[in-house]
């Protein structure tokens, strides 16, 4: 009997071992404890202790939802995922200070995984990756670590992330699940094993390569609608327009679609683009639109940070020796990520003109950074303090503060107030974006 016939695992009954536990795996896990056994694995022993003792950092699932996980265990001994038939990837894909893709968490869990696979499991990736990936990066490891050979002894899987760090509205069984596997028999595997799961539905799409480049174009698009917006906010400015009051104006056509400029960092609008431009220049062409978009959003921190320099020099306050109030410092509101967060830059452009910045957000602690910074974490903003309170992030607290509190902020008459995000009352902002 060839190995092939072994066969897939059978559903019922099945035990999931989930590679990586933050914002995407972690939520996962739980989902799939409405059907399966579940072993979620993470190498960082604190998160496994915390997650453990029923508390999520990153506020994505309940303590209450832990509680009521009785086929969840966690744990960061991988042998106790021996006995699992099934393995999800979903660790993050980040990017180097080159704007090139960073594998090494993925494959170090790729490495990890392959060592405790058998004979007929199937490993499904979920995180973000370029086309080709899987089957071109993950699978050589594979089959090198295990001693196995791909669609013979063991089968990928590809399921892409749709998770939205903080949005407590759409959870991950409410979004539409791309699906994919190496042959036919395991696309139709990992299809039936999400679809038991989803509520929204899953999309099996034609080959693993499709569902990766599907997953990366997401963001990509979002991307450059930003990008767009956010070039036409510098160009706004010059005209001296509001762009705030054009992008009303032009919102009332039909099919005019909404965007607003801001900020964009986390990890995946900031970073999946450059995956996409990785893999198109390795293929010799150079994706210039989107190196653009990426370009423009990129750039945004600075074009921030030098009009309130610039602002501040009018009114004879000059830069050195400003005080600066950041409000938000993680990359997306109501949620206590910080990674890729452009605030960080921002921060770095005030600090580099002399001024002394000081940051609140109800999500972030000096602790939780967990590193030596230039610029102070608040519990709240003083009377009286600031030269310039900024709003970076729309986290709710902020959008409902009392106007008569954030003036009361304002260090003297020649202090001002630049909302990024367009979030706070506009008869108290001086500047929007």
């Amino acid at each position: 009997m060839k190995k092939f016939d072994i066969g897939f695992p059978d559903l019922d009954g099945l035990n999931i071992g989930v590679v990586g536990l933050g914002y995407v795996g972690l939520p996962l896990a739980v989902a799939l404890t409405k059907a399966y056994n579940v072993f979620a694995y993470d190498k960082n022993p604190k998160r496994i202790q915390q997650l453990q003792d029923k508390f999520d950092i990153t506020l994505e699932v309940s303590k209450k939802e832990l509680e009521n996980c009785e086929r969840l265990i966690f744990t960061g001994d991988i042998d106790k995922l021996k006995n699992c038939r099934c393995f999800i990837v979903a660790v993050p894909t980040p990017i180097d200070k080159n704007n090139l893709p960073d594998l090494s968490p993925l494959v170090s869990a790729t490495e990890t995984v392959g060592s405790i696979i058998k004979c007929g499991d199937v490993v499904i990736y979920e995180s973000t990756v370029f086309p080709g990936c899987t089957e071109e990066e993950c699978v050589p490891i594979l089959e090198r670590v295990s001693n196995l050979k791909f669609n013979n002894d063991f089968f990928c899987g590809y399921s892409p992330e749709r998770i939205n760090p903080g949005d407590k509205s759409k959870k991950i069984y409410d979004i539409v699940k791309i699906t994919a596997g190496s042959t036919e028999r395991c696309a139709v595997f990992v299809d039936s094993l999400y679809k038991n799961i989803i509520t929204a539905g899953t999309f099996k799409a034609a080959d693993i390569r499709t569902a990766e480049a599907a997953k990366v174009i997401e963001n990509t698009q979002r991307d450059l609608n930003i990008a767009f917006i956010n070039e036409l906010s510098i160009i706004c400015e010059k005209l001296g327009l509001n762009t705030n009051n054009v992008l009303e104006a032009a919102s009332t056509k039909w099919n005019f679609i909404q965007f607003r400029p801001g900020l964009v960092g986390g990890h995946c609008i900031g970073v999946d683009p450059y995956y996409l431009t990785f893999k198109s220049q390795e293929l010799g062409h150079v994706p210039s639109t989107i190196l653009a978009g990426r370009a423009v959003n990129d750039g945004m921190a600075k074009f921030i940070g030098d009009k309130v320099i610039r602002e501040l020099n009018a009114r004879g306050l000059s830069g050195a020796g400003s005080q600066i109030l950041i409000l938000g410092l993680t990359f997306k509101e109501n949620c206590p990520d910080t990674r890729n967060s452009k605030v960080f830059d921002l921060i770095d452009n005030f600090l580099a003109n002399g001024c002394s910045v000081s940051v609140w957000d109800p999500f972030i602690t000096s602790w939780d950074l967990g590193v030596d910074h230039e610029y102070s974490i608040i519990s709240e903003p003083k009377v009286r303090e600031y030269d310039v309170i900024l709003c970076a992030v729309a986290h709710d607290i902020f959008t409902t503060l009392p106007k008569s509190q954030i003036v009361s902020w304002k260090r003297t008459d020649c202090s001002f107030i630049y909302d990024v995000k367009s979030c706070l009352p506009s008869d108290v902002v001086d500047f929007q974006l």
